[in-house]
């Protein structure tokens, strides 16, 4: 079967996204404060935030690396990829919950380190934040300029460019809830065509290519402990599990989910994620199985699915496929844009409103007060800023996704232990977790990445294997005490107390301003008193004077009237 052309290819392209921006236009009704643009006002229902953080999950290296997997090493391969991904949303369920009781306010995990550590402590935390956001969204658009080039012929570098300026306008426009809302859409899209694809390349290829295809394409790839089973463990089963372990915890986009659904629903959601989410890999390394046992010569494996559906599969259910491949990798690249905003809106905004300096500098500088006076502002130029820099490195020639998901995946391993100990409440020293933290990067993470590039399997598992435990090591290490007489300093932090005394005086300049206002009212309160006793004197005398001339009057009209009286009767 032949591919799409170029024409076609654009149409499904601009239809898709169409249908997105439709599904988002509904949502300009709510008011883009910084709790509802970056946490959806934390009140998202479950079912659609577990489907949004399967969807989050199916990223270029579910889509492809599966099928390249079940292609190259058959089951071995497959088991490697697919538990552990499966494993990470079922262990990071509980964590979540656990998180969302210690924060149910909170907004991002690096924040949780700056309260409890240390700002240098936090700016690793950033460091490593961004470095994924930013890797994973190249990795993103990387997969689909390839996959769409070789299907359809468009240009890779404007696949790129459309891939990423797509979700950009919609997330830019309404935030993480849009994100949420079109990720349900695009994950059912994706598990309904799968379901519909199996029984159709089961008919056309046959039940034996799938058993055939089950040790790979050159076979051997069965046993999991010995011979070439064991060389796959090394070298690729270990380290992705390292790093997909470590996925969800150092990685914001599954933090600002957590922060976004109703906090007693964290669990469940998920639970039920990690559930939907299996049907993709578990698919797609189907098809991967289909193609080795019926022999199929692909050249990119990277491509084995496409290849697949290529050779078993009508045309018009390309065409699905096709939306499917789009749905996968611009349900993470809309997802990494939020989760890039929210560090930015408000890690970012709030360390440099903490910091005097900066925030001098903010207030003098237009440009910047344009940025990062707001927190809204800064997550959108953030959106941005990291939309340009994933297309950049995607363009880089001679980039692969399966090193660059490896190259990221230890990256996110440097924060795991350190993140879970925090969690859980262990107790971590500043100092220990800080350079835990930057020995795990600066050590770790370029032995794994020369061990990759250069074929070494020792060095490939030492390097994973270090940068996930020399954080942690690290961070609880503690000195023994030494035998002999015990000295005790004890320091006295009067900050706080200095504080406290500062605001009694305060306050208490406050009292004898508000004493001093008192006295003043009483001792014009006791002016109006005496001068309100001799009004009530006056009133008093002049009311006796007038009971006075009362009695004089009734004395006269008395005398008066004897006399007329007597007048009358003298004249009867």
């Amino acid at each position: 079967m032949e591919g799409l052309s170029s024409l076609e290819g654009w149409a499904l392209i601009a239809t898709y996204f169409v249908a997105m921006m439709l599904l988002v236009v509904f949502l300009r009704k709510h008011k883009k404060t910084k709790e509802e643009f970056l946490v959806a006002n934390r009140s998202m229902p479950w079912l659609l935030t577990a489907f949004s953080m399967a969807a989050t999950w199916v990223w270029a290296p579910s889509m492809f690396v599966a099928s390249e997997k079940a292609y190259t090493q058959g089951l071995v391969g497959v088991f490697w990829f697919v538990v552990p991904n499966v494993l990470t949303l079922l262990l990071f369920a509980f964590f979540a919950n656990k998180m969302r009781k210690l924060r149910p306010e909170g907004w991002t995990f690096s924040d949780y380190i700056r309260e409890k550590y240390s700002k240098r402590c936090h700016n690793l935390f950033l460091i490593e934040s961004f470095g994924l956001q930013t890797m994973s969204f190249a990795v993103q658009l990387l997969a689909g300029a390839t996959i769409f080039s070789k299907i359809t012929g468009i240009s890779f570098t404007a696949t790129t460019i459309v891939m990423a300026l797509c979700p950009l306008a919609y997330t830019f426009a309404s935030g993480i809830r849009s994100s949420i809302i079109t990720d349900f859409w695009k994950m059912l899209w994706i598990v309904v065509v799968l379901l519909l694809g199996l029984p159709i390349m089961f008919s056309s290829a046959g039940p034996e290519a799938l058993f055939n295809g089950l040790g790979g394409v050159n076979g051997g790839f069965s046993d999991l402990f010995s011979g070439n089973g064991l060389m796959v463990t090394l070298s690729f089963g270990i380290p992705t599990t390292i790093g997909l372990l470590s996925g969800t915890f150092g990685d914001q986009m599954f933090w600002q989910r957590v922060f976004c659904v109703k906090a007693d629903k964290v669990k469940r959601t998920m639970i039920t994620a990690a559930f939907i989410f299996a049907v993709v890999p578990i698919s797609l390394a189907v098809f991967g199985f289909f193609a080795a046992g019926a022999g199929l010569a692909i050249s990119d494996t990277q491509l084995t699915n496409v290849g697949a559906v290529m050779a078993f599969c009508p045309k018009w259910f390309l065409y699905l496929f096709f939306v499917l491949v789009l749905s996968g990798l611009i349900s993470t690249v809309d997802s990494i844009i939020c989760a890039v905003s929210s560090v930015a809106g408000h890690d970012v905004v709030k360390r440099l409103a903490m910091n005097e300096k900066w925030h001098e500098r903010i207030q003098k500088n237009i440009f910047l007060f344009i940025l990062f006076a707001n927190e809204v502002r800064a997550a959108r130029f953030a959106m941005i800023a990291v939309t340009v820099t994933a297309i950049l490195i995607a363009n880089i020639p001679g980039l692969t996704i399966l090193y660059l998901f490896l190259l990221y995946g230890t990256l996110r391993s440097s924060v795991m232990l350190p993140t879970v100990f925090a969690i859980l409440g262990k107790r971590m020293s500043e100092r220990g977790l800080f350079y835990g933290v930057l020995t795990s990067m600066i050590v770790g993470l370029p032995i794994f990445a020369y061990g990759n590039f250069t074929g070494n399997i020792p060095m490939i598992v030492f390097g994973s294997l270090f940068t996930i435990l020399a954080s942690g090591f690290m961070a609880i290490r503690r000195k023994r005490l030494k035998s002999g007489p015990l000295e005790m300093v004890v320091k006295i932090d009067r900050s706080e107390m200095d504080k406290c005394i500062e605001e009694i005086k305060t306050l208490g300049a406050e009292y004898f301003q508000c004493a001093d206002r008192m006295e003043g009212h009483i001792r014009t309160f006791r002016n109006l008193t005496e001068s309100a006793k001799g009004t009530a004197k006056d009133i008093r005398k002049s009311v006796s004077h007038y009971k006075q001339l009362q009695g004089s009057m009734r004395y006269v009209r008395q005398k008066k009237q004897s006399k007329f009286n007597h007048k009358k009767s003298r004249r009867k």
